[in-house]
């Protein structure tokens, strides 16, 4: 196997390969570019004109989708997995995945879109160089873009195996990059209704690349992802990979759920209580008339809307931030 294929144990080890560019028997060439990123390009007779950024590890303890990137990466420099699209991998936050912690001074994804300019610190600078990348990964014109940043959930979910999809004002989501998601496993998509701050909402809004961030049930640490079944979504990312994505049924939305953002719960103050308890899980519903939080100034979170359901709920964030997303069943959905 080439050398270049260990990117994980690299990036684990902290150490700059001697070799930048590696070819296999076929001609796809593997170069790394930056700790925890590299670049494979199929040979030119070869490449469909597809770009695809799969990162992982955002957070560092979010182990089960940096061990498939890895699975990935093994099976194309052993010349089992022969791309026809160009690939762009990444593992987030090197650091983090070091300590087995989810980030160790900020969480890197809330520090995109122009976020690390306003923090110091490691998480601001990786964002920022993670940024670049992309940026020039996606800068060929003509060609087609597509991110999927990859994440498990810090608790369990109703709903294991889900997707956030990004907002930007005017542009109707992707009917075929929904389908794309049902064959690939994902149950339930989360439509965003104003921009974010995220990995995969830069992508989307400032690189207009399609970009997706997919939850894929819960954090565990390496070599213990034994119960996160993510056979579906591995065969898809081989099928994107090697271009042969079946033409039939390719716009068929299936049983794939779709929910739209009622409202966001923001921590003001350090006397933020959420009224659930710890271990609730994604995509539990709240009846109407609940109270789910208060904050200081009487500030309360009363549930109102008919089929809500709560996620990410964690009142640990710091003062300011997200502390949970009310979400409800998706109507009038523009697609495109």
């Amino acid at each position: 196997m080439l050398a270049l294929g260990k990117l994980l144990e690299l990036t684990l080890a902290g150490h700059e390969p001697a070799a930048k560019i590696q070819l296999t028997p076929e001609g796809t060439r593997l170069r790394w570019l930056a700790e925890g990123a590299l670049e494979v390009t199929p040979p030119a007779a070869s490449d469909n004109g597809q770009d695809l950024l799969l990162s992982a590890g955002i957070h560092g303890n979010e182990t089960a989708p940096i061990e498939l990137l890895d699975r990935l990466l093994h099976s194309i420099a052993r010349n089992e997995l022969q791309p026809r699209a160009r690939i762009l991998f990444i593992f987030g936050n090197p650091a983090a995945m070091r300590g087995g912690e989810r980030y160790v001074e900020q969480d890197i994804n809330r520090l995109f879109n122009g976020q690390h300019d306003q923090h110091s610190g490691p998480e601001a600078l990786r964002a920022c160089e993670l940024e670049h990348l992309a940026a020039a990964f996606f800068s060929q014109a003509q060609r087609t873009h597509l991110h999927y940043d990859l994440h498990t959930a810090i608790r369990g979910s109703k709903i294991e195996q889900f997707a956030l999809y990004p907002f930007q004002q005017g542009r109707p989501r992707s009917q075929h990059q929904l389908a794309r998601l049902n064959a690939a496993g994902i149950e339930a998509v989360l439509l965003h209704n104003k921009s974010s701050v995220t990995f995969s909402a830069y992508t989307y809004t400032q690189l207009g690349a399609e970009a997706f961030t997919l939850e894929l049930g819960k954090a565990r640490p390496f070599g213990q992802n034994e119960l996160v079944n993510l056979d579906r979504l591995e065969e898809h990312l081989h099928a994107l990979i090697e271009g042969r994505e079946p033409e039939h049924a390719t716009d068929d939305l299936g049983k794939l759920k779709l929910f739209a953002v009622a409202r966001e719960v923001i921590k003001h103050t350090d006397a933020f209580t959420l009224h659930l308890p710890a271990d609730v899980e994604n995509f539990s519903e709240l009846p109407v008339g609940y109270l789910l939080a208060e904050d200081l100034s009487d500030t309360r979170w009363v549930v109102d809307e008919p089929g809500t359901r709560i996620i990410f709920p964690n009142p640990k964030v710091k003062n300011g931030l997200r502390a949970g997303i009310l979400v409800v069943p998706a109507e009038d959905v523009q697609l495109a």
